[in-house]
């Protein structure tokens, strides 16, 4: 072997490895308190924020513990750090490896770690070493979710001229007239266009829900009253997310007393340990052929 050839083994053997890639996580947000409105969050509400503590250890001196999780931020940035001290990460900017909460936990310490007053608008990539959301927020983090009726969150009481406040009234009118749900966890009215849906998250395991779901269509007992119909479900962030559609004369609280009877039929179901009859397999069929995934 010639000298060349040792120098080159030589310096291979001197780097460092390479990094492992994040693992896939099917439920990134399992172990997190409401698991369901983390996924909310992520997946189908369009301006909503949620306030988290961050563990002693992983915040940087002068900065503070508590983190504002905010579906969408000014231009996707992950996160910012404002004048004012105060830090906002957004959930919905996008993932690069196959682990959510890895991704998050990287945007929460980057803005963390950012100078006030400054965005952040990269974030290195996550990998198998990376902490997870549930490594880097404190145990006794709360997360409940705040419907908002625009982005005018993103500045607080700043005043804003010429493009950026073009920009955000642009943001305003895109948004999609969403209401929290009270009589259901993570369950959430939307009017698009003349529709009116409801999408309710739920905190199951996939197969259970979709077994518990096959029975009450099967039965007919899968609608939230007159007028309205399960359109199918689909699964995001390793949770059943079923949608209706509803009578679009009613407002949301109109629905409330029709989710909560849901609620007590799907519990029953949810519980059967029945094995499915013919007809609710070819419902549990049915709702599996409509399903799409969302990441």
């Amino acid at each position: 072997m010639g000298k060349a050839s040792r120098r080159q083994r030589a310096d291979r053997a001197s780097r460092p490895a390479k990094p492992k890639p994040a693992p896939f996580e099917a439920r990134p947000f399992a172990g997190l308190p409401s698991e369901p409105d983390w996924v909310a969050m992520r997946e189908i509400l369009p301006a909503a924020t949620a306030v988290v503590t961050v563990s002693p250890e992983h915040v940087p001196d002068g900065a503070p513990s508590e983190v504002t999780i905010a579906t969408v931020l000014p231009l996707a940035w992950p996160g910012l750090h404002r004048t004012d001290g105060t830090v906002l990460v957004g959930i919905q900017s996008g993932n690069s490896s196959g682990d959510a909460s890895r991704d998050l936990a990287a945007q929460v310490l980057a803005a963390l770690a950012a100078e006030q007053g400054h965005p952040v608008t990269a974030v290195p990539q996550a990998t198998a070493d990376s902490p997870r959301l549930q490594d880097v927020l404190a145990a006794d983090s709360t997360f409940e979710v705040t419907v908002q009726e625009g982005f005018d969150f993103w500045v607080a009481d700043q005043e804003l001229e010429g493009d950026a406040k073009e920009s955000l009234e642009r943001a305003n009118e895109s948004i999609v007239p969403t209401v929290a749900l009270t009589s259901l966890p993570s369950a959430y009215w939307v009017r698009i266009g003349d529709r009116a849906h409801i999408r309710l998250v739920l905190p199951d395991d996939e197969d259970a829900a979709t077994d518990a779901l096959a029975r009450l269509h099967a039965a007919g007992d899968d609608v939230l009253g007159e007028g309205s119909r399960l359109l199918g479900a689909f699964r995001a962030g390793g949770l059943l997310v079923p949608v209706w559609d509803l009578d679009p004369e009613k407002e949301a609280a109109d629905h409330e007393d029709a989710l909560a009877a849901f609620g007590t039929r799907y519990a029953a179901a949810l519980e059967s340990t029945d094995a499915l009859t013919p007809e609710e397999r070819r419902a549990r069929s049915g709702l599996l052929s409509r399903q799409v995934t969302l990441r």
